[in-house]
């Protein structure tokens, strides 16, 4: 891996992934993300919707976009699992029981 790779992985690994998009910006233009709606559900339903969104980009690899960019669209759902399960550990007011 050449230094520019091993910069560029890294700077993935420390940016969130709801900070940018994979391909295009018709996500980020929105007024609200669809992550963001997402992540105001319950923990089980959130990690519903990142592993789906990471096995779509698997199972269509090579019909749609091309490899590397739905590669990538994987790899961004898989880190956005990642940060969901790590934030996942402590209970998020909407997962609370009320008082």
């Amino acid at each position: 891996m050449t230094e520019v790779e091993k910069k560029s992985a890294l700077v993935d690994y420390l940016i969130a992934a709801a900070d940018y998009q994979v391909d295009g910006t018709h996500y980020t233009d929105m007024t609200i993300d669809p992550w963001a709606v997402a992540d105001t559900w319950p923990l089980e339903q959130r990690i519903g919707v990142y592993r789906h969104g990471a096995v779509k980009y698997l199972m269509r690899l090579g019909r749609k976009d091309d490899d590397l960019v739905e590669a990538k669209k994987a790899y961004h759902y898989c880190q956005k699992l990642v940060e969901t399960l790590e934030n996942g550990r402590q209970p998020q007011s909407q997962d609370r029981p009320a008082p």
